[in-house]
């Protein structure tokens, strides 16, 4: 699992701007998916898909698996199979992630990215001349300084060492059945911080300031600086390729293609001066955003060298694809697929995906069109549905919970009443705030809007089952102008 991936930069999706070699090698050996969608946006949300196989954007934000979460790693581990994580992914470890890693049978976490509080230093370290985030350095730039001054030799980055320790387990364990390991690191997430070896795959005459963390927001910098910024990128995804032919080296050295599923994915994208804008969160959910990279290799049909146009969302299907591949039964709160079909021979399981940011615009696609749907109404109140009230970094006020109430059991609650926590609205500024359609067959770089009544009302269908089918609070209805609601 990689984080924050850029599909349309990748050589199996028709791009040459990267050098990805192992990319190709992986296309020639699995099933390459060409319509795969993320569900609950950013990072931690999507890892809550992952496990529970549903979406949960609609109900809350960031924030940590719920007490009645059904957890994929937890129901192998509890049908007997060992499960192993190993991630330099240090949201995992903040408010808003402390309960994801102990669902598994052990876990690893390699210490550095970005702001990860790991190095301790009282005096403030050398910045470099840099623009956007280096001209105010916080506490976020702070700690990067120093977590980078500890990472002379490429073997000693993050990303590095989380691929040895998953190819370490992978040998230890590789005569053995019934394990799932997930090798998972923050990478290319930014930072955009990598080895020289790959910077110099990436010649350029550049000689401005350091420029490899981009704020989210839009484009202000020199043509010049943005370039730049893409090439720091590119490096760091060709590093990413390095370790991913590293695995698929050890698949071939244990000979685990007989009897082992290969799954490589993405939670999402990142915009590198796309639509003329910085990373994601603040734009609507674009293509280069929303439609990810995905290969799966399944040793029972296996399917090598060949493409699938069926729409899949990774991010709930895994979940169940993994527990029907091990013979476990998939919890009946997941609304996830499968993929197995979809492997085999291309067969759709869905004809719709829904996904989106709580707060922001909730979006629809069914392959050809995405329908972004705005806030209608800013003045109807929304709330986090939780029990387990913590964000990102910090954990609710005491003022937010005085205001909370509780509120009766969700469908997927398994009978608990939630607490039912009012919060402002996420996102409503520039495009966020309006209603979007792009037909992405003549117009796959969303540059012209489309205006059909009929094709709007057939995708206003198909968000309201979708959210319906998820148990979608009455609040997120009324808030977009749909009055579809029950609760």
């Amino acid at each position: 699992m990689f984080d924050s991936l850029n599909r349309h930069m990748l050589p199996p999706y028709g791009s040459d701007e990267v050098q990805a070699p192992n990319f190709v090698r992986l296309a020639e050996r699995s099933a390459t998916f060409d319509t795969s969608y993320v569900c609950s946006m950013p990072c931690m949300p999507a890892r809550r898909d992952l496990h529970t196989g549903r979406p949960h954007f609609l109900h809350r934000g960031w924030g940590p698996i719920e007490p009645f979460d059904d957890s994929m790693p937890s129901l192998l581990h509890d049908a007997g199979v060992y499960t192993h994580l190993v991630t330099d992914h240090y949201h995992y470890f903040e408010d808003g992630g402390a309960t994801y890693h102990n669902r598994y049978s052990s876990w690893e976490f390699m210490r550095g990215q970005e702001g990860d509080r790991w190095f301790g230093q009282v005096r403030d370290p050398q910045y470099p001349d840099g623009v956007g985030r280096l001209q105010n350095p916080n506490a976020q730039i702070r700690q990067d300084q120093l977590n980078r001054a500890q990472m002379p030799r490429e073997e000693d980055m993050p990303q590095t060492r989380t691929f040895q320790a998953g190819i370490d387990f992978m040998r230890r364990n590789a005569s053995d059945d019934n394990w799932m390991l997930q090798i998972e690191t923050f990478d290319p997430h930014e930072p955009f911080f990598a080895g020289k070896a790959y910077k110099d795959m990436y010649p350029e005459d550049y000689m401005g300031p350091q420029f490899d963390w981009p704020n989210y927001t839009k484009v202000s910098e020199t043509d010049e600086q943005v370039a730049h910024c893409r090439h720091e990128y590119k490096a760091l995804v060709s590093m990413c390729d390095a370790n991913l032919g590293r695995v698929i080296d050890a698949f071939d050295e244990l000979n685990l293609w007989d009897d082992t599923m290969l799954i490589v994915w993405t939670d999402h994208g990142f915009l590198l001066g796309e639509h003329g804008w910085w990373a994601k969160m603040r734009m609507p959910w674009y293509e280069e955003l929303a439609r990810t990279p995905f290969f799966v290799w399944d040793p029972r049909s296996k399917v090598q060298n060949e493409r699938r146009a069926s729409l899949v969302q990774p991010a709930i299907d895994i979940a169940p694809t993994l527990l029907e591949y091990f013979g476990v039964a998939q919890s009946p709160d997941m609304l996830g697929k499968s993929l197995a079909p979809v492997i085999a021979s291309d067969a759709p399981t869905r004809d719709a995906a829904l996904f989106g940011v709580f707060g922001a615009q909730v979006n629809v696609t069914d392959g050809r069109y995405v329908y972004m749907r705005a806030t209608a109404d800013p003045a109807v109140q929304i709330h986090e549905h939780t029990l387990m009230p913590a964000y990102m970094t910090a954990l609710f006020s005491p003022e937010q919970l005085r205001n909370s109430t509780l509120s009766p059991p969700l469908s997927f609650t398994k009978g608990c009443p939630v607490l039912r926590v009012p919060v402002d609205a996420a996102w409503l500024d520039g495009d966020t705030g309006k209603t979007l359609l792009f037909d992405l067959e003549a117009d796959p770089r969303q540059a012209n809007l489309v205006t059909d009544p009929a094709i709007e009302a057939r995708m206003i269908a198909k968000l309201i089952a979708l959210m319906q089918e998820c148990d979608a609070p009455r609040e997120q209805y009324e808030r977009l102008g749909l009055d579809k609601g029950t609760r």
